[in-house]
């Protein structure tokens, strides 16, 4: 990589009068204003379609795109949608917020009318997508169908004959509900030719997009439906270990047998990374402690519980054999183990460092604070579970880090304290600084993406429409030309 920057900011959270952001106007403009700022990167959060809590980290699918992120505009511009159509729904009152509840009951509506409409307007586009995503667009399509009619029930709770996705029972049914099938075949083929779209607009203006991958997926997905060999499961399709972590962490996802992976070369997992990098420049690998090693959660007696070695990098080396070296960043966050601190480095790949994590007066030498980083790494001030920078500086929690922090960056009792972190990471050694937008724009802990250890709602932020504009742009053009950052592609 070479010295650089960008924004860390979720699709769905653009502006938008339609309840979500999506892949239309304003993910244009919002690149414009990358440009426009001398950043070279937009970092996404996963794109898939979400189910029950509405994590993009627990999708019902790898490599399907979320219907809640198709741009009604562009459809209505296309003549697929009526405006009226498209603006009789409730979507919210609020702006800043994502009301999920409304884009449940309202978004497939719209949508069907849409996808009605599809095969008088574009039929040998649309016949070229479905033979091109055969791999996995039918079974993915069956998968949806069948789990509405199951009324969202989870795969595993479906009727004992609906479990094994290659039963005749399953082609029956998909026989049955062959409009459904088709009718979720045209939102992919909706979704997939917005995202075309604005890689080909990002392109246009010298943006990288930095897609996310996360390292597991969720229990009740297609993924596991379709490849239940790939999975450590019984032979109810029932999970006897999950993921999770010590100390009562048990987050219900599946784990990899890696010996059956290992023995087909890791097909299904490479061609997961490389569905990716059809829409992404580099790619996050999310959580890569668990290539290392990773903890396996007995189901029904923790006393059981227990780590477990990862592949390491083979997977990594055949995906390197097959396409070549790809730009990668690693989450090599977490317990650092000597194993794992090898491993990260072993790769190559620039591993991620935590403004929020330093300035500990209990751990002055912490690797996280800024004079400990190396050029191959990629600096955040915060990731999408941490506060944002102006929460972070004014929880009383972290009063004792501020105060150090403030002593470090010269920031004396009064300064500015987020725009001297923004600054000391653009400073940095760190070959790429990303920040987040709410960063950005100081945006306080109301405005966080995800609060991991709290309840209530999460990622259901969004950006206010004229948030950001020229000055804004300008501002970030200054440091990125100050701290050599700025991108000479760009074009605004």
């Amino acid at each position: 990589m070479i010295r650089s920057a960008g924004i860390l900011m979720p699709v769905s959270a653009l502006p938008s009068e339609y309840g979500i952001g999506t892949l239309g106007e304003e993910a244009e403009k919002f690149i414009d204003f990358l440009a426009e700022s001398g950043q070279t990167y937009w970092q996404i959060l996963p794109t898939g379609p979400t189910g029950f809590g509405n994590s993009p980290y627990q999708s019902l699918s790898s490599f399907a795109g979320s219907h809640y992120l198709i741009d009604l505009k562009k459809l209505i511009d296309q003549g697929l949608l009526e405006k009226k159509e498209a603006d009789a729904p409730d979507w919210g009152k609020d702006p800043e917020e994502i009301d999920y509840g409304k884009l449940y009951n309202h978004r497939l509506k719209v949508l069907r009318k849409a996808c009605a409409r599809l095969a008088l307007k574009h039929p040998d586009d649309y016949l070229r997508f479905i033979t091109e995503e055969k791999s996995w667009l039918y079974d993915y399509a069956v998968f949806m169908a069948i789990k509405e009619e199951q009324k969202g029930a989870a795969w595993h709770q479906w009727p004992a004959e609906l479990r094994n996705h290659k039963s005749e029972a399953v082609r029956q049914e998909a026989e049955r509900l062959k409009d459904e099938v088709i009718f979720w075949e045209r939102v992919q083929y909706l979704f997939y030719t917005q995202m075309k779209e604005i890689k080909a607009y990002a392109e246009k203006k010298g943006i990288q997009i930095i897609a996310d991958l996360p390292f597991y997926v969720a229990a009740d997905s297609i993924d596991v439906w379709s490849h239940p060999e790939q999975f450590e499961l019984d032979g109810e399709y029932r999970m006897t270990y999950c993921a999770g972590m010590p100390g009562g962490q048990k987050w219900g996802n599946p784990l990899f047998r890696f010996d059956q992976m290992r023995n087909d070369n890791y097909s299904w997992w490479i061609e997961r990374c490389m569905h990716q990098f059809r829409f992404a420049d580099v790619l996050r690998i999310d959580h890569f402690r668990g290539f290392e090693s990773y903890y396996a959660v007995d189901m029904h007696n923790d006393a059981h519980s227990h780590w477990r070695k990862g592949p390491g990098l083979d997977i990594f080396r055949r995906l390197e054999e097959k396409a070549g070296k790809r730009q990668m960043i690693l989450e090599d966050l977490g317990e650092l183990t000597p194993e794992f601190i090898a491993m990260v480095k072993e790769s190559g790949y620039p591993g991620m460092r935590i403004l929020q994590y330093a300035f500990d007066p209990n751990d002055p030498g912490s690797v996280y604070m800024p004079f400990q980083y190396i050029r191959n790494s990629v600096v955040y001030t915060g990731t999408h579970d941490n506060d944002t920078l102006a929460g972070w500086i004014r929880d009383p929690q972290n009063k004792k880090r501020i105060e150090r922090a403030r002593e470090y960056l010269g920031a004396g009792k009064t300064g500015d304290m987020r725009t001297a972190l923004l600054k000391c990471a653009y400073a940095s050694v760190s070959d790429l600084a990303i920040v987040q937008m709410q960063d950005v724009l100081g945006l306080d802990s109301s405005h966080r993406t995800n609060d991991p250890a709290a309840d209530g709602n999460h990622w259901s932020f969004r950006i206010k429409k004229g948030s950001y504009d020229r000055k804004t742009a300008e501002q970030l053009k200054e440091w990125m030309l100050l701290y050599c950052r700025n991108n000479w592609n760009a074009k605004v």
